[in-house]
């Protein structure tokens, strides 16, 4: 019984559109939410730690940026979704779906704000400092010194942030999207198919299957920035190697002059 119902679910045209239609729109807003949210971030990370080393000038702009952390980490998704969609962005004709990736970008950026900043304090102060030695600026030596190394560090942070973002849209039927959650709520209705484990079973396969795809581009991307950062450092000791023979080579030639002269 429960596998001819799988079946029916799978089998059954009208079933297949919701479900693939309620993917588009998860897959939809859990994009735009994670580029928003990792823009939004940078920025809150990047300002929080100018203003350690510059408390003066960015009092103001660290103060907006403490408020906004405490205040979305402080208070459910759910009820920032509420407040979004039915507050400050209840003007008829507005989509639905924007006002969604808004409140999921702005709340996944709250977490990728304080993750960043734990990765660019966890780099050496003395890259900074040797970046500034040869000539770079401040914004020069965060973006092009720090930054990167700071990514590599909460990579795997920011990959379960992602896959969180991913799972916490299945909340936005509440406010009447049609998502993988309520497409299986819609198949699994009294006048549809009277049963939900089959239905939820299957949107959940979907939903596992973003996951894996997720994990692995993940695992993925920090086995490349390995192999590159053991080829920058197979260079770098190429190039010493290289300074040292020509160092000995130096002593050698000196060595051997002054034997000549010696011998005169």
């Amino acid at each position: 019984m429960f596998f001819q119902q799988l079946w029916e679910v799978v089998s059954t045209t009208k079933y297949i559109m919701w479900i693939l239609e309620g993917f588009r729109m998860t897959l939809l807003i859990a994009v735009g939410a994670s580029v928003l949210g990792l823009f939004l971030g940078t920025i809150v990370a990047i300002v929080k730690i100018a203003a350690q080393k510059n408390k003066r000038k960015m009092r103001i702009p660290e103060f907006i940026c403490d408020i906004y952390i405490s205040v979305i980490r402080g208070t459910p998704v759910a009820l920032q979704l509420f407040i979004m969609a039915f507050a400050i962005f209840a003007i008829r004709g507005f989509p639905l779906e924007v006002t969604a990736i808004l409140t999921f970008g702005i709340n996944s950026g709250a977490y990728v704000a304080e993750s960043l900043r734990g990765g660019i304090q966890s780099v050496d102060i003395g890259q900074t400092e040797a970046a500034r030695s040869l000539g770079l600026s401040e914004l020069q030596s965060m973006v092009s010194i720090v930054i990167p190394q700071a990514i590599k560090n909460v990579i795997p942070a920011i990959g379960n942030e992602l896959i969180a973002l991913l799972k916490e849209t299945s909340i936005v039927s509440m406010v009447g999207i049609v998502d993988l959650t309520f497409a299986a709520k819609m198949i699994g209705a009294g006048n549809e198919m009277s049963t939900y484990l089959a239905p939820m079973l299957v949107v959940a396969l979907f939903y596992l299957a973003v996951v894996y795809l997720l994990i692995f581009g993940i695992r993925a991307i920090e086995k490349k920035l390995k192999q590159s950062e053991q080829h920058v450092d197979e260079k770098k000791a190429e190039k010493c190697r290289i300074k040292m023979e020509k160092r000995l080579k130096a002593i050698e030639d000196n060595y051997q002059k002054i034997c000549l002269r010696k011998g005169q």
